[in-house]
């Protein structure tokens, strides 16, 4: 790396670092107001992100909604964001105790039952409320970590303290690429002893995904929670978080079935889909709790209105 790259990284990391230790100091009135006026602000601005939030959103909607009550779900929608990182931020100075108190479940005995059966459970979500106070809550269930993989940010000091900030809210964290071993290997193993995983798959960052019909378009989610499930004897848990409130709120539905006959692609490809209608029913109950600012449909852009799905 060029001296100029190695300075930008240093300088990242230490931006980043600086404002992570401020907003912890900050009385919480403060630091929750600071953040929802930048979220307003950064609706206000209309950023590439933003209309691509507000396009997905309309999509969601089912292009029900009018400019102005569009407009206003996506304003609440980044409010939304900027909550989940003051408190993403802030959780280490929330403590465990806060938030478990402050948390519902909804289907957790779907969860409970496979723990208590000694399977391997792997946990499918979207970018929904705020994952991170749900994996605390997790962990206080299983009394225990629970395995999540983590994409590798730069500079790479920047990834270290992502990880070693999750790993002290109790979960342990794998690197989806560039560790000592494949994290599929690692996520195998872990699942075949009975342990938790929990993995983010509402977007399909590599392309290489199964095909999906979401929200009545299609596009395409990550199989490996499907294939995981179907190769280790695990359970497979479409969950969703939300705000609810000054708690949280978190709904576990049914276990999605992978083993059978049929080809294993067809089986993968089959179980997503009932991953991604789980995610379509709990997202439509509070759709500006879902934090996507990226594309998820080819043909949904930035700023685009999307026509009923079905309408030409």
């Amino acid at each position: 790396m060029s001296r100029a790259g190695q300075l930008r990284d240093r300088l990242t990391d230490g931006g980043y670092a600086a404002g992570w230790r401020a907003v912890r100091l900050l009385p919480e009135p403060v630091a929750r107001a600071a953040f929802a006026a930048g979220g307003a602000y950064a609706a206000r601005r209309g950023g590439r992100g933003v209309q691509q939030l507000r396009a997905n959103l309309d999509v969601v909607t089912g292009g029900r909604l009018d400019d102005a009550a569009l407009a206003d779900l996506t304003r609440r929608g980044m409010r939304s964001y900027a909550r989940y990182w003051q408190e993403a931020f802030r959780l280490p100075v929330l403590g465990a105790e806060r938030i478990v108190a402050g948390s519902t479940m909804v289907g957790r005995e779907h969860l409970e039952r496979a723990v208590a059966e000694g399977r391997g459970v792997v946990i499918a979500l979207p970018h929904s409320g705020n994952w991170d106070a749900a994996g605390v809550w997790l962990v206080h269930l299983l009394g225990g970590p629970f395995l999540t993989v983590a994409e590798r940010l730069r500079p790479e000091q920047l990834y270290r303290r992502f990880v070693a900030y999750r790993e002290g809210l109790g979960m342990r964290v794998v690197p989806l690429t560039g560790g000592e071993r494949p994290s599929s290997t690692v996520l195998r193993e872990w699942l075949a002893g009975g342990g938790t995983t929990c993995l983010l798959v509402d977007r399909d960052l590599s392309g290489s995904g199964v095909p999906v019909t979401f929200f009545g378009r299609r596009t395409t989610m990550p199989g490996g929670p499907a294939l995981l499930a179907a190769q280790t004897g695990a359970v497979l848990l479409p969950a969703v978080c939300r705000f609810d409130g000054a708690g949280w709120r978190f709904v576990v539905h049914p276990p999605v079935p992978v083993e059978g006959a049929g080809r294993l692609r067809d089986r993968v490809t089959a179980a997503m889909q009932q991953v991604a209608d789980a995610f379509a029913t709990s997202i439509a109950e509070a759709p500006e709790d879902w934090h996507v600012l990226g594309r998820i449909w080819p043909e949904v852009g930035p700023g685009d209105r999307a026509a009923p799905a079905g309408v030409s």
